[in-house]
């Protein structure tokens, strides 16, 4: 069967380092065009990656009749735009978390995509890691009993005001840059929306983004939390508890294609002193190409989409956790020079 042919919206870091390169490396994949603001840039950028076309602008990408589906690595704020553009044009659509700035906005997307007949996915590459399927798979199978709490952290330190993760207005801030990832890996494992969610979040004075968000997410059978910041020692850790044992991944988020990663499955013994752990190693692996050989297998109907709900529930949950911070954010509001939220 022919190759799923690629167009990319934008030259960004993350596509010309990570996502385009194992795309080219995927079965069933190519890239074939690539357009961005500026043409020198662009035209430097497909040289480098060996990409045949190089486009003066998104919507020449749309209507390239060699280009099947399009990935969205833009700023936040442009994520509706152009995938409701690329539905329209036709053109399947992997799009950069978050997916939306607005669960309304997820949700005009979504429909979109349903109308055209095309595949739409939100690009959270973690899931297709072998690591996380075998975590997933030892919550499903009751191998730590039953599923009582999640834990996790994000971070990294960027104060570099003129970066999009510094800008409000682009979609700028923690949550929707990495806690993103704690929302969805929580909904994931306990299989299940939340029922309730708390949030504290501390924004910057100056650029209003958030830079440490904490929420709780109180599922029917037990709760996650989570903290993640962009001004922080980077780090990166998820540990799942249950009745009886608990996991820890050991690298969750970045994870290395080629070095083998480790996840932890601890269930009896004597913790914390002589915890009785057990080591599952797992050979390299490149989640970005996974997540292009799975997406291509969708729109060939191999495999099955992401369903709607899944899709729009993070944006949902995520607008939930800023709602909640702001409401505990309410009777401090007198004191002056508090900045731990808006």
């Amino acid at each position: 069967m022919a190759n799923l042919r690629w167009g990319v919206l934008s030259t960004a870091k993350i596509g010309r380092t990570k996502v385009i390169p194992a795309m080219q490396a995927a079965d069933g994949s190519e890239v074939v065009a690539i357009g961005g603001r500026d043409p020198d840039r662009t035209r430097r950028v497909a040289d480098e990656l060996a990409i045949a076309s190089a486009h003066a602008s998104y919507d020449a990408v749309l209507a390239d009749e060699n280009v099947d589906a399009v990935y969205i690595p833009l700023p936040n704020h442009l994520h509706a735009e152009w995938t409701i553009r690329a539905a329209d044009a036709g053109k399947h659509v992997l799009c950069e978390k978050p997916l939306a700035l607005s669960a309304d906005d997820a949700r005009r997307m979504v429909d979109a995509c349903a109308d055209a007949g095309v595949v739409l996915e939100e690009a959270f590459m973690y899931r297709h890691h072998p690591s996380w399927e075998a975590a997933v798979e030892l919550v499903r199978s009751g191998h730590i009993g039953d599923l009582v709490t999640v834990q996790s952290w994000f971070s990294y330190y960027n104060d570099d005001r003129a970066n999009i993760r510094n800008i409000l207005s682009a979609g700028g801030g923690a949550l929707l840059d990495i806690g993103c990832y704690s929302v969805h890996l929580s909904r994931l494992l306990f299989g299940d929306e939340p029922e309730r969610v708390t949030a504290s979040v501390i924004r910057d004075p100056d650029s209003g983004v958030d830079v440490v968000t904490s929420g709780t997410l109180d599922f029917a059978s037990g709760n996650a939390s989570f903290t993640c910041s962009t001004r922080c020692e980077p780090d990166q850790r998820v540990h799942v508890y249950g009745t009886t044992g608990r996991i820890s991944i050991e690298i969750p988020f970045n994870i290395p294609p080629d070095r083998p990663t480790r996840v932890l499955v601890t269930a009896g013994g004597t913790p914390p002193v002589a915890p009785d752990t057990e080591t599952l190693t797992f050979a390299p692996a490149d989640q970005y190409r996974i997540q292009a050989e799975r997406f291509a297998a969708v729109v060939r109907g191999e495999r099955d989409a992401p369903t709607a709900r899944d899709t729009v529930a993070n944006t949902e949950i995520i607008e939930q956790l800023f709602a909640a911070a702001d409401d505990t954010r309410k009777p401090a509001e007198r004191h002056s020079g508090d900045t731990s939220s808006s």
